[in-house]
């Protein structure tokens, strides 16, 4: 799924574990209660995509755009968080 446009999906839930959503596009997405562990989302658009309580643990975040994103509850570690790019988020 390396490059898709996934702009506005429904992937509420979803088991992307270990996922390959490196550059995919995400934005608007509801990513909420997905499962998103070790998943590569490296220079992923995730702008004002709902990742509320996501499991994101050992995912790479590396310049991923989450600006705007919606975080509350996600399982989601500082470090990660410094990778990505942020204007400014809802944790």
């Amino acid at each position: 799924m390396r490059e898709a446009d996934l702009n506005n999906a429904n992937l509420r839930k979803a088991r992307l574990v270990k996922a390959d959503l490196s550059r995919a596009n995400l934005a608007g997405a509801d990513l909420s209660d997905a499962d998103l562990r070790e998943a590569n989302l490296h220079k992923a658009y995730l702008t004002d995509a709902n990742l509320a309580g996501a499991n994101l643990r050992g995912a790479i975040l590396f310049d991923a755009q989450l600006n705007r994103a919606m975080l509350e509850g996600a399982l989601i570690t500082p470090e990660q968080l410094r990778q990505a790019k942020m204007e400014s988020d809802h944790l």
